[in-house]
């Protein structure tokens, strides 16, 4: 295949097909990864989104995602609390703002957020809108379109929920919920007028043509932004002993992403603070944007540092 021609069908306005994606996956890696970065250059231009999150109700989450440290299922040794209230969310609000974020994500464990909870959230939300001048994100679970409308018009702008693989591959990950719950909740959040922020985990056991698969059905409900995570195994759950990728192969996903997805925020997630370069080498195969900070239940990367590193690449920033 000849990367230069397709890349250059792509910039033109071409959809690679899935036979395409299929075959980069032999292709020379260097060249692979320099076209993904003009693709991401002339689609999206350097401008680089930062966001970060907040744990706001941490553990005894009911579902049994193999991942994850906050399930019921298994015994991990992390802190579980109910959700926080408005002042300690709004306090990591502001600090977020002013260490220079784009947005603010507020996230909590369980399959969804209860709809009584769904109403007091709606409050901290128009708080924030009020305090702050980033945008707010939200990653609630399994919500329906009632409680979308809602946070929409409490000021949220942006949904998250993750696929997190292929719909092959899913049912491995997970058997507390299903794939098509998880697309019916982004159809959901869409038709309330939010943007999407979905993407998964590279490391989980899937395949290569696994996460393909997932980046083509991305492609299909026109999600806005793309995170990509690494799986950091966790003691005690059943993914603990999982082998690591090889960073050759985080960057070629990446690349393929970037080929299949030339238009969106292709975000690094978690994981990349296990990376010797804390990711700048990923961010050159095609991404431009990132969550920084803390994760859930692992640490994560200092906003300063980010920018730093997005900087120097040549991009550019919010508080720039």
């Amino acid at each position: 295949m000849q990367l230069d021609k397709l890349k250059d069908r792509i910039l033109d306005g071409y959809d690679i097909s899935y036979e395409e994606a299929l075959l980069l996956i032999k292709s020379p890696l260097n060249e692979l990864r320099e076209c993904a970065d003009e693709i991401r250059k002339v689609k999206c231009g350097n401008k680089f989104e930062l966001c970060t999150i907040i744990n706001a109700k941490s553990g005894r989450c009911t579902e049994d995602c193999k991942y994850c440290a906050q399930s019921v299922h298994y015994k991990t040794d992390i802190d579980e609390y109910d959700f926080l209230g408005d002042n300690e969310i709004t306090q990591s609000a502001l600090s977020n703002e002013k260490a220079g974020v784009d947005r603010f994500s507020i996230v909590t464990s369980g399959r969804r957020f209860n709809k009584k909870d769904v109403d007091k959230l709606c409050v901290t939300y128009r708080k924030l809108n009020k305090k702050c001048s980033i945008d707010f994100c939200g990653s609630l679970g399994l919500l329906e379109y009632e409680d979308f409308i809602k946070l929409k018009n409490a000021g949220m702008s942006r949904y998250h929920n993750n696929l997190e693989t292929s719909r092959r591959f899913f049912p491995y990950i997970c058997t507390t919920h299903t794939y098509d719950e998880k697309l019916h909740t982004i159809k959901e959040a869409k038709k309330a007028g939010l943007e999407i922020c979905s993407g998964g985990i590279f490391g989980l056991g899937e395949t290569m043509i696994d996460r393909i698969d997932m980046a083509f059905t991305l492609k299909e409900i026109e999600v806005k932004s793309v995170p990509i995570n690494i799986l950091n195994p966790i003691k005690g759950t059943p993914l603990e002993h999982n082998e690591p990728l090889s960073y050759d192969e985080i960057n070629r996903s990446i690349a393929i992403y970037r080929f299949i997805l030339p238009n969106v925020l292709l975000r690094l997630a978690g994981g990349r603070a296990l990376f010797y370069d804390k990711g700048k080498s990923a961010v050159n195969s095609g991404v431009n944007s990132a969550i920084s900070g803390n994760m859930l239940t692992t640490y994560g990367i200092e906003t300063k540092d980010d920018i730093d590193m997005v900087r120097d690449i040549g991009f550019e920033v919010s508080n720039e």
